[in-house]
């Protein structure tokens, strides 16, 4: 069984991969059977996360940086500072050039030393109002 500093480490290397915007080291960081939850939906990593989490830093060029992460079993949590700038299209809107910084949190479920669930949460609004949009 990995330990509460393994879970926290494997979270850290997501966040870079995610800020990198490299997918293929994230999609290497979960179980083939990934479920995600998040604001914009929930399914199977390969069929709902990978697109839109593409699609997020095609737009935003979204960057995740840790602020505190808590690790208890196979559970770990996470809080971040999200910060981007709306640079491309998303979702039918044109961007505005405008950044934003926001307080995002995603919960993960660990199994075999990968991430096997990760729900996360985000406020949007702030985003909508700091984008122009």
């Amino acid at each position: 069984m990995a330990t509460a500093d393994a879970h926290k480490e494997i979270i850290r290397n997501y966040a870079a991969a995610f800020s990198a915007g490299d997918f293929t080291r994230l999609r290497a960081l979960f179980t083939t059977d990934a479920e995600i939850q998040g604001v914009l939906g929930w399914g199977h990593i390969d069929e709902l996360a990978m697109p839109v989490w593409r699609d997020l830093h095609a737009a935003f060029g979204t960057q995740l940086k840790i602020e505190a992460l808590a690790a208890d079993g196979d559970l770990v949590a996470a809080r971040y500072t999200e910060t981007g700038t709306f640079r491309a299209p998303f979702r039918g809107q044109e961007p505005t050039g405008r950044s934003y910084e926001l307080v995002a949190m995603e919960w993960f479920e660990m199994k075999d030393g990968k991430i096997r669930r990760r729900w996360g949460a985000r406020d949007s609004g702030a985003m909508n109002r700091q984008l122009g949009i």
